[in-house]
């Protein structure tokens, strides 16, 4: 007998019985489910389980919190049901039929990104290394830098940019390469498209926005503007779907004796054309007018308001899948103006969510089986990922999510009235900080704090009122 087997007989009973099952998965905390009903799944009865830490829905998926152990669970619990389980990208298929049209391109775009987030983290950290031993003025009496006073630190530095670019400014072909996964056509296609975009025969994307002359290709008839697209995130998705569907397309219209030399050629050859002459200058001209209008926002005489909302909503995003969202706008900024004012609120968002779960552990001292959910949720929302605090611990009780909505609008207030910017995105909660421009980390500690302190004393305010134990 598995040591899941009856709680996995339970959960099965709980989400509708095996009919009710369209599709299940796993991922590394979570059991995913697609239901065909997910109003016949006992949320209290699943939650009430022993291995259970928490549910949710999101993505038109119903997900089950099981922690590190969901590997075991999930093998107990598809030999109870007799079931046989998916892949998580086929669950992510089969639950689209439960999305709107909204729902299901939030959720394309976290897919594009999705493959990306660890390279963006890498050079996040990288950048934020960079930081500290090129800008922060802390040797010889607060008179150099690191890479100043040392050769090898000033190779050092040198070094990591050689990542950092590949990251940032070859994003395009990330972004490419990801398109052409996640829609089941030639990969390799998409990351030579992408390498197109960011070539060094183009004029360099940041030049451009310096007002630097544009060459050209002429044609006699027409001229095409040599421009490249360095860290364009816009530019870069409409032309991998502009190469996806020219290749679904010409795969269905070409014969097959000849598909493998025409239908790569054809469709390769038309898409770098559409990116340089159509799609690329239209999505530079999206991508420019929506980071404006976000930059407009956040300096305008009512950036404050702004501020306020953004840091409040934020958390809520993270429960409709939104935020994924906000990837594609802080890579724009950072493109636009050399920087985002984005992501120091969202990393302070993180945090204020982990001071709540703080707070509960605090109230809830001796509850072992309480800790088991929260000690670990509280430690991973503040290296960043908030799900399991959110779902876990603070969704549960109410007060404490709101409490973090609170902390988080505060900081995000005092944040952009301090004009902080961070230079990359990537690392979030406390360890976002070293994503932020030197000359504003003491402005961004002072908001840390308070995403620490407010939420954790108003959940304990009210969870002491409500006798919490």
């Amino acid at each position: 007998m598995g040591k899941y087997e009856s709680d996995g007989k339970k959960l099965l009973e709980y989400v509708g019985g095996k009919e009710n099952i369209s599709a299940v998965s796993h991922c590394i905390t979570r059991m995913r489910f697609v239901l065909a009903d997910v109003d016949k799944a006992d949320t209290q009865k699943i939650e009430a389980l022993e291995s259970v830490k928490g549910t949710f829905t999101q993505a038109g998926q119903f997900q089950v919190i099981i922690g590190n152990d969901v590997q075991s669970f999930y093998n107990d619990f598809t030999a109870v049901s007799g079931i046989e389980g998916v892949s998580k990208e086929a669950v992510k298929s089969e639950a689209k039929g439960n999305m709107n049209l909204l729902q299901r391109a939030v959720a394309d775009i976290a897919e594009i990104f999705a493959p990306l987030i660890p390279a963006i983290i890498v050079g996040g950290l990288i950048l934020g290394f960079r930081n500290i031993i090129g800008e922060i003025k802390f040797i010889n009496g607060g008179t150099e830098t690191l890479i100043q006073a040392s050769v090898f630190w000033a190779g050092v530095h040198s070094f990591l940019w050689l990542i950092g670019e590949a990251v940032f400014h070859f994003l395009p072909v990330g972004i490419t390469w990801s398109i052409t996964r996640k829609m089941g056509t030639t990969q390799i296609l998409g990351i030579v498209l992408g390498l197109t975009l960011v070539s060094p025969q183009l004029l360099n994307a940041y030049a451009m926005a310096s007002g630097a002359e544009v060459p050209f290709w002429d044609f006699g008839f027409v001229k095409m503007g040599m421009v490249g697209y360095q860290a364009q995130v816009i530019p870069a998705i409409l032309a991998g779907f502009v190469l996806v569907y020219l290749e679904r397309f010409l795969n269905k219209i070409t014969p097959q004796a000849v598909s493998m030399i025409v239908v790569p050629f054809l469709s390769l050859l038309l898409a770098v054309i559409a990116a340089h002459a159509v799609v690329g200058p239209i999505g530079w001209t999206i991508g420019s007018w929506i980071s404006k209008v976000v930059y407009a926002g956040l300096t305008s005489s009512f950036r404050w308001l702004f501020a306020t909302l953004f840091g409040f909503v934020y958390a809520p995003l993270v429960i409709t899948g939104l935020h994924h969202m906000t990837n594609a706008i802080d890579l724009q900024l950072m493109a636009e103006f050399g920087g985002t004012m984005l992501w120091p609120m969202i990393a302070l968002s993180n945090i204020a969510q982990g001071s709540s779960v703080l707070a509960m552990i605090y109230l809830q001292k001796k509850n072992k089986e309480a800790k088991q959910v929260s000690v670990p949720a509280c430690i991973s929302c503040y290296l960043g990922v908030t799900e399991p605090a959110i779902f876990g611990v603070n969704l549960k009780r109410g007060y404490p999510f709101l409490a973090a909505m609170t902390g988080s609008a505060l900081a995000a207030t005092v944040s952009v009235g301090m004009n902080v910017m961070a230079n990359s995105i990537g690392v979030g909660g406390i360890p976002g900080i070293l994503s932020i421009q030197p000359k504003h980390m003491a402005a961004f500690g002072l908001c840390m704090l308070i995403a620490i302190a407010v939420p954790f004393i108003i959940t304990v305010i009210f969870g002491k009122k409500k006798g919490v134990q």
